[in-house]
């Protein structure tokens, strides 16, 4: 008789079903892992698929190969890359805070007819600032809002004024990732050298900009830096023809503005926001512009000050149209023992402020401000097309005028008679001494 354990053929047959068996449960076990992770797989697929920051990224790329096309056409090499102009939707800044960044200043030009003010906070459209951020978030030079872009601006312009010299500040996007780190840990004004390989942001930003906007220079600025309270001094230029106005009345008055004064009846009242009138006018001039129409001479006005209140340039401009047409005292007199000037400037005697016009905003240029140690810099392709650009803009308001002017010469001279026929009664002038005050205003910032 044969026994169990002394049949190798038995014991053979049995080892391999219990091999078998164990890896047939472990494949089962490996493919419903395998399941588990395809379904996880394509759950961060979705998730990926949804996210637009490898767009973004794409897109900055784009606009590598878009400056890099530019400087080959630019040598004479065409290629075939097209710049992506389609608009990521949905897209938000502020997911580029991965991308290298450095605190820049930039110097700004604007002709100021066609906006509402400077500030987008005047809740109407268009303003220069809100421009310029729809150049910052078209370009992708900007890597956040406001506040995380730590941005300021030096000088709050009014509706219709001009400037050919505001700066801002803020952070955007770099090529340089090493320099954007240093600076931030940085109090100093950046060297020269840490200039190259840095994105041409005069020519990306005025390539989109509106033909009224232009950059016209760049610089690295430190974190402490701020646009507005690091300004030393701001500079203000008001042109205006000298048709039948006394210059020397005016600029004699004018310089009596020069040092530091209470100039609370020479703006528009903040008593809310702003408790000290007291400004320091550096220096005050008017000179002849190199243009003239016919035998009218143009004029400039030019005031530099540290800093300045709401509407401050306008009104003393308008105080000083006032006496260019003899209607208001230069100087002392027999009738008045102190000029308009200084009566206005002298708070204690004239404690509330006389109602008065203010000079138009139009002819109000913002012409510079100055800062310690600034430098803006502009890449030569940049100041040849700035340039470029603003001749063509020069010689289209040149043939406006041309026309205005053949209009003008058109008209018949017995119409211009029949004109001067009717004798137009000017309302008789009151002095600004004799005249109501002004109510208190109230503003949370002091544009001119």
């Amino acid at each position: 008789m044969w026994s169990a354990a002394a049949d190798p053929q038995s014991e053979g047959d049995h080892l391999p079903l219990d091999l078998i068996s164990t890896l047939r449960s472990q494949l089962l076990s490996l493919r419903i892992r395998v399941q588990e992770l395809e379904a996880e797989n394509a759950k961060l697929s979705y998730q990926i698929s949804s996210c637009c920051c490898h767009k973004i990224r794409e897109n900055l790329d784009s606009i590598s190969l878009v400056e890099q096309n530019d400087e080959l056409k630019a040598s004479g090499v065409e290629t075939g890359k097209k710049k992506l102009k389609k608009k990521i939707s949905g897209a938000n800044m502020r997911t580029m805070n991965h991308i290298a960044k450095r605190y820049v200043a930039l110097k700004v030009m604007y002709f100021g007819p066609r906006f509402y003010g400077f500030a987008s906070e005047a809740h109407m459209e268009p303003t220069v600032e809100s421009e310029i951020f729809k150049a910052l978030e078209k370009t992708w030079l900007a890597v956040g809002d406001k506040k995380e872009l730590q941005y300021s601006r030096c000088g709050r312009t009014d509706k219709g004024v001009s400037s050919v010299g505001q700066v801002i500040a803020l952070f955007l996007r770099s090529n340089l990732k090493e320099i954007g780190a240093i600076e931030e840990n940085s109090k100093e004004v950046v060297s020269e050298e840490q200039y190259d390989g840095e994105i041409d942001y005069v020519r990306v930003l005025n390539r989109v900009l509106p033909r009224d906007i232009r950059v016209m220079g760049w610089c690295p600025v430190p974190i402490g830096f701020h646009a507005r309270f690091s300004c030393l001094n701001r500079e203000y230029k008001y042109f205006f023809s000298g048709r039948n106005l006394n210059i020397l009345a005016m600029e004699n008055a004018g310089k009596k503005f020069v040092g530091e004064h209470d100039f609370r009846n020479f703006c528009k009242m903040d008593a809310v926001n702003v408790h000290n009138y007291r400004r320091h006018v550096i220096s005050f001039e008017i000179y002849p512009n190199n243009k003239r129409y016919n035998e009218d001479q143009l004029w400039e006005i030019k005031i530099k000050g540290s800093a300045f209140l709401w509407h401050q340039v306008r009104c003393m401009v308008a105080v000083l149209f006032m006496i260019g047409q003899g209607l208001e005292s230069p100087d002392a007199s027999s009738a008045a023992s102190f000029s308009v000037v200084d009566t206005l400037l002298d708070t204690e005697r004239t404690s509330r402020k006389p109602q008065y016009t203010m000079a138009p905003e139009i002819p109000l240029v913002l012409q510079s401000c100055e800062f310690e140690g600034l430098k803006f810099i502009c890449s030569s392709d940049a100041r040849q097309a700035l340039l470029m650009h603003l001749e063509n803009e020069c010689r289209s308001y040149e043939l406006q005028a041309a026309i205005f002017h053949e209009a003008l010469l058109s008209c018949l001279p017995s119409e211009q008679s029949s004109l001067n026929k009717g004798s137009i009664k000017e309302a008789a002038h009151i002095h600004l001494m004799s005249r109501p005050t002004e109510l208190h205003h109230m503003k949370s910032d002091v544009p001119n």
